[in-house]
């Protein structure tokens, strides 16, 4: 049978909470409630864990103010997601070095071979 499209989801509902219920055993959906911090009347502060394998690049974060189960409020921004630290350069030196990490691996594999049969010799006696 062919596909012709998106189809309607019978019950909606139900479809929502499914994905949220994955997103979440994931790792990729939080529902964070009371993480937030009010630092004063207008500003506030939130902490959020980022899967390791998160693509870099814009995510759009949504934000709801709640009382008592009501959304009474929401802001929508974008959150530019960016390597940083070793994994920064590794990428880089990866992209626009090919050869130079190429040669950095094979270094470092040589170096932990030859580590691991220095460690087996010694635990042998």
């Amino acid at each position: 049978m062919p596909l012709s499209g998106p189809e309607k989801v019978e019950n909606s509902e139900d479809f929502t909470e499914a994905v949220v219920r994955i997103r979440e055993n994931e790792g990729l959906y939080q529902t964070l409630t009371g993480a937030v911090t009010l630092q004063n009347q207008t500003l506030f502060s939130a902490s959020v864990t980022l899967p390791a394998n998160l693509v870099e690049g814009a995510y759009t974060a949504r934000i709801f103010l709640m009382s008592d189960g009501d959304v009474i409020a929401q802001h929508q921004t974008a959150i530019d997601v960016r390597k940083v630290g070793i994994e920064r350069w590794l990428y880089n030196l990866a992209h626009q070095r090919p050869a130079v990490y190429g040669l950095l691996s094979l270094a470092i594999a040589i170096f932990a071979g030859w580590a691991a049969a220095a460690a087996f010799r010694a635990v042998r006696g």
